[in-house]
């Protein structure tokens, strides 16, 4: 019985670990996959075996993996400001393949209950281990050269917000920058994966007739949003970080919108609405900058799950 329970374990181990790794993109492993590692884990701690109506909706999402989350994290030590819910299909999907790894449970029926138990526990705390990393992570914190123009000042920015932000550093930042130049003006602060078309939003910042697109990476979509907000007599500006112009110019070109499209880098974006205000305020450019950041650290408070994009300039 020892053997068979060595082996057991050491096959669940292993399993766990090619699953890790088969759901690695970009060198990482996503918050949503974790947690519904931990979900999935956790119904088969649980009841195990499971059958997939059990744990799968009719739609293909692990039950338990949105409106549930935060109490199954908390039950393993993990704060509920990690996730909020599992919002991705991929994540879902990752959560069947763990499932399948483990034949819904049938490959850890041979154990006893307490060495069943004891074994998926190990298991969670692998992934719990993992999200613990994520929670350590540091807050952007960056030393300003002030000798430097504001142009460089945000690019600093971007290019740390590179392999973390996923497009949430930029979008908060064209916030601040907004909220701070049109003070009168209730400027919306929504998620930053609240993609427009899921939330009918024209955009990512409305004022007037002009749509503001913030995005890391400009892809053929957005290109065709800003197309969208064209026929209907509204101005799209994309916000872009600067190593992207080129290839946001050449999406609009395709889709025969780059003479309406006015496409602006985030970094000159900013940088120009720095040097303005410091003009009209008689104030200095990083004082500036300090403001932008502290409103952009709050509104990504307000609204975000993951703190540690919050910034730090020095």
């Amino acid at each position: 019985m020892t053997t068979n329970v060595d082996q057991i374990k050491q096959e669940s181990h292993q399993a766990l670990d090619e699953w890790i790794i088969s759901c690695t993109r970009g060198g990482k492993v996503s918050r949503n996959t974790v947690s519904v590692g931990i979900v999935v884990l956790d119904h088969l701690y649980q009841n195990c075996p499971v059958s997939r109506d059990e744990v799968i909706s009719p739609g293909g999402e692990v039950k338990g993996a949105r409106s549930g989350l935060s109490n199954i994290l908390e039950r393993y030590g993990i704060p509920s400001r990690y996730l909020k819910e599992v919002t991705t299909r991929q994540g879902h999907q990752d959560g069947q393949r763990l499932f399948e790894a483990f034949d819904w449970g049938n490959k850890l029926v041979d154990l006893l209950l307490e060495d069943r138990n004891k074994l998926l526990l190990e298991l969670i705390k692998k992934l719990s281990e993992v999200a613990a990393q994520w929670l350590k992570r540091q807050n952007l914190k960056l030393d300003i050269d002030r000798r430097q123009a504001p142009t460089a000042w945000v690019n600093l920015i971007v290019e740390n917000a590179k392999q973390r932000s996923g497009g949430v550093v930029e979008q908060h930042l064209v916030g601040a920058k907004l909220e701070r130049r049109y003070r009168g003006i209730d400027i919306p602060n929504h998620p930053a994966h609240a993609a427009d078309r899921q939330t009918a939003r024209s955009g990512d910042f409305t004022i007037a007739r002009m749509v503001y697109h913030v995005t890391a990476t400009p892809s053929r979509n957005v290109i065709q949003k800003c197309a969208e907000n064209i026929r209907i007599g509204l101005h799209p500006i994309l916000l872009i970080p600067s190593d992207q112009e080129y290839r946001a110019t050449a999406l609009a070109q395709d889709e025969g919108v780059d003479k309406e499209l006015t496409i602006i880098s985030i970094e000159a974006f900013v940088a120009l609405n720095i040097i303005e205000l410091a003009t009209e305020e008689n104030k200095d450019f990083f004082g500036v900058l300090q403001d932008i950041v502290q409103i952009y650290n709050r509104r990504l408070a307000e609204v975000e799950t993951d703190l540690s994009l919050r910034i730090e300039v020095h």
